[in-house]
């Protein structure tokens, strides 16, 4: 379809676990099982499902950090699994990931103008003065300043930590971010801070988001569409609004009952 910037079609990813008393023994284990999603150009895409769901399988698979057993992932309608290594390597510029944990995914001994500047490095895209500027551009566009460039992660608080993984995600200009579960290490208040610059950053730059969490409170605010994933499966899909109105699924609908505060339908 012309209006999607991004689409996966008849996905499988299979894992082999050790079974068995002993550990000898194998069973093989479908963590994606004919998965189907496509992602508007400048629209969340929020996928919803408890741990094991297979989401984060499914985000890794579509930025071909894992390869797929079967299938195929189109952008701007290139499939990403025939290109080669260099062709995949320009398109990646376009796809980028904004990870879990502030305190995990940044590199303790780089100072945020490395962290955040590394990927212009390694694209070769400026000078060492051209890409500084740009550092310290994205770092007071994400609502920290151009001194934070020469600190240290461990110098920031959690939510400043993921708004250093935001600027990292965005330097390149994507087309396309995946947030995996980009809110959930947060303290409460500082989650609807995130939310809300995702959401500006998304207007600003024209942005199309995949949103991976198990918490339908946030999708709310953020999502335009929402996929429903259980045991590796889509189980429902469908607008913000009718998932949340009327859920067809008895699955969504327990998600939908672990809400704080929310009714039972």
């Amino acid at each position: 379809m012309s209006d999607s910037i991004l689409s996966a079609h008849h996905l499988v990813k299979t894992y082999t676990q050790r079974s068995g008393r002993f550990g000898f023994g194998t069973t093989q284990v479908k963590a994606l099982d004919n998965v189907s999603i496509k992602i508007k150009a400048g629209t969340t895409l929020a996928v919803v499902g408890e741990s094991g769901s297979g989401k984060s399988t499914l985000a890794r698979c579509l930025l071909q950090l894992q390869p797929i057993d079967s299938g195929e992932v189109i952008f701007q309608g290139q499939n990403l699994a025939k290109l080669d290594k260099s062709a995949l390597r320009d398109i990646r510029k376009n796809l980028q990931m904004i990870f879990q944990d502030p305190f995990a995914s940044l590199n303790p001994r780089m100072r945020v103008s490395e962290i955040v500047g590394e990927g212009l490095l390694v694209h070769g895209i400026g000078s060492v003065k051209e890409r500084l500027l740009q550092v310290h551009q994205m770092l007071e566009r994400v609502g920290l300043t151009a001194a934070d460039a020469q600190k240290y992660p461990h110098q920031f608080s959690g939510g400043q930590r993921q708004r250093i993984g935001i600027a990292r995600a965005l330097i390149l200009q994507p087309k396309v971010v995946v947030c995996d579960e980009p809110v959930s290490a947060l303290d409460v208040s500082v989650q609807a801070q995130i939310l809300l610059l995702l959401k500006e950053l998304q207007h600003e730059m024209g942005l199309s988001y995949l949103f991976i969490t198990h918490d339908l409170r946030v999708v709310r605010h953020i999502a335009n569409d929402i996929i429903v994933m259980n045991k590796g499966q889509v189980v429902e899909q469908g607008s913000v609004e009718n998932i949340y109105n009327a859920p067809q699924q008895a699955y969504t609908q327990q998600l939908l009952q672990a809400i704080p505060g929310r009714k039972a339908a």
